[in-house]
């Protein structure tokens, strides 16, 4: 049975394209940064500047910047790809990196519905993706318990240190003094 369904993801992953793939990618990098609402449209046959668009959420200039430089890197490092054009203007809260068939589209939470990008590609599909859910997040939890403890532990440490140091310098000023 495990390998039936294994031959079966293998075969469903083998019949998208390669640009469907850099799609896919650009959305996984972009929720690796924490993007919002992540959306990606087939615009085959209806745009003429790309096959793909990847439109997606941030909430501030920095996680803006945050997600372009994510989408940026790995691609680079996964991939071997830069963008063919750039349109990272930080005042119009917009950016833009384009890859031949993908087109990445990274807004500030403010604009993406002032441009409505998906209501005027209206006519394109939308591609089903759904982000991966990482194996280890059970154990995160667990970790997190285990340090706590040794942070209390320590900061008594701390306040025990601090004042036994007054003490012994009290005694000192007294003699000096008299």
């Amino acid at each position: 049975m495990a390998k039936k369904a294994v031959k079966k993801a293998t075969i469903l992953t083998s019949q998208r394209s390669d640009e469907e793939e850099m799609a896919f990618a650009a959305a996984t990098f972009a929720d690796d940064k924490k993007a919002e609402d992540i959306v990606i449209m087939d615009v085959q046959g209806i745009s003429p500047v790309a096959d793909y668009f990847v439109i997606c959420t941030a909430t501030s200039m920095p996680h803006l910047k945050a997600i372009r430089n994510e989408v940026k890197d790995r691609f680079w490092v996964e991939h071997n790809r830069k963008p063919i054009a750039v349109d990272e203007k930080m005042e119009s809260l917009w950016i833009i990196l384009h890859y031949g068939d993908v087109m990445v589209h990274v807004f500030h939470k403010e604009k993406r519905d002032f441009y409505a990008l998906e209501e005027l590609w209206g006519d394109a599909p939308r591609v089903a993706w759904q982000p991966a859910v990482p194996a280890a997040a059970a154990p995160a939890p667990k970790a997190k318990k285990a340090a706590a403890p040794a942070k209390k532990a320590a900061a008594p440490a701390k306040k025990a240190a601090a004042k036994k140091a007054p003490v012994k310098k009290a005694p000192a000023k007294k003699a000096a003094r008299k």
